[in-house]
């Protein structure tokens, strides 16, 4: 059995609870042998292909709809994960899911690979005004990272922030994919998505989705789109968090109401395909993000996005040719969304260049990673018994 273990799990989305998902997909229609652990969410009855373990929870305050686990009061979860003859585990988080498959694998004798996803110090930092305590998080995640057999990163940019972290061990890029990635004709896709979201056939749609907190920058969208009221354009909003109220009042404040929508979190992914399909270009500004699935997502329904220069998730992308970047201040912003809207025939190419570049479907990652876990595992058995 091969057990994926992260902090948070569909219906609970975000980039990580996604890649979780498609790990755990993709990787048992090729073995039959994989399971999820992870903390629970009360009244989610999960509907997998695989079996999912999840085990008691707590809401953590203001950072809804997260949830902090803890497995070793949970009695019951304990007795079924007992049971379970692991041969690997795989962690995508550093927090209660990745400390129990790392006390599983030392007890079994597997191997543990961790994947780094997220900028800690900046969730640390906005909650805990202490310096000291954060620096003492970070050492302890540090410490986790040290304790496996293999740590990955999903793009090469991510190392500089490990790096940053007192990590000084190897590390594995290992791509994320997407369940989105398709062959042939977008047209109908988008379409459909502009007839779901009521926008005209030749009107410029924006789009953003991923959490409303502010470390995402979703703030700078609305200011910035504020000083192009006059132009011709609809902006999207999807996903949730605790800054969705004050960006809905932002919107009020800015007189935009009738050309900004929040659509809330949409957990139908077909829905949110069309979301992609729809739009001209997808805005993400965030300097939080290490390597953000939803600019992949974009990519494959042939929409470019347009990323903060010099943020880690901008490492994929070429300026004009497969997306397009720009400093993070209202003004450069502003301005640079206008050029790009002014030019349909750039937008169409980086759009054809980004899915063609970006887009890789999880069924080619799940190949990779299924290769590499195999390799672990062959080597941890020599190593063994030797």
């Amino acid at each position: 059995m091969i057990g994926i273990f992260n902090d948070c799990f569909p219906p609970i989305m975000d980039g990580v609870s996604v890649t979780t998902q498609n790990y755990a997909r993709w990787l048992n229609r090729k073995c039959n042998d994989v399971c999820v652990v992870t903390p629970s969410v009360p009244g989610t009855v999960y509907n997998e292909e695989f079996p999912v373990y999840d085990y008691f929870s707590l809401p953590i305050p203001m950072r809804k709809p997260y949830r902090m686990g803890f497995p070793r009061v949970d009695f019951p979860f304990r007795s079924r994960i007992n049971k379970i003859d692991f041969s690997l585990v795989h962690a995508h988080s550093p927090f209660s899911s990745g400390k129990l498959a790392l006390k599983i694998a030392r007890e079994q004798g597997i191997p543990l690979v961790a994947t780094f996803h997220s900028k800690y110090r900046a969730d640390f930092e906005r909650a805990i005004p202490s310096k000291p305590v954060v620096d003492y998080l970070i050492k302890g995640i540090v410490d986790f990272y040290n304790q496996a057999d293999e740590v990955w990163i999903p793009q090469a940019a991510v190392e500089e922030t490990l790096r940053e972290y007192g990590y000084k061990g190897r590390v594995v890029v290992m791509e994320n994919g997407n369940d989105m990635a398709q062959e042939g004709d977008l047209s109908l896709l988008r379409n459909e998505g502009r007839e779901m979201l009521d926008v005209a056939g030749d009107e410029p749609m924006l789009l953003f989705v991923g959490q409303h907190i502010y470390e995402k920058n979703p703030d700078l969208i609305i200011r910035s789109l504020s000083k192009m009221r006059d132009s011709r354009w609809r902006m999207f909003f999807v996903g949730t968090g605790y800054a969705a109220d004050e960006l809905k009042k932002l919107v009020c404040s800015k007189g935009l109401d009738n050309k900004i929508t929040f659509l809330g979190q949409l957990t139908d992914r077909e829905k949110l395909k069309r979301c992609y399909a729809a739009a001209d270009l997808f805005l993400f500004p965030s300097l939080y993000d290490n390597a953000p699935l939803v600019v992949r997502e974009a990519a494959a329904m042939q929409t470019p996005s347009l990323l903060a220069s010099g943020s880690t998730a901008s490492e994929i992308i070429s300026d004009n040719v497969n997306g397009f970047l720009c400093k993070a201040d209202e003004q450069s912003f502003a301005k640079r969304l206008q050029q790009i809207l002014d030019n349909g025939s750039l937008r169409e190419t980086a759009g054809w260049n980004a899915r063609n570049t970006i887009a890789r479907s999880w069924k080619d990652i799940a190949d990779e990673v299924y290769d590499r876990y195999l390799h672990l595992i062959r080597r941890h058995n020599f190593t063994l018994y030797a």
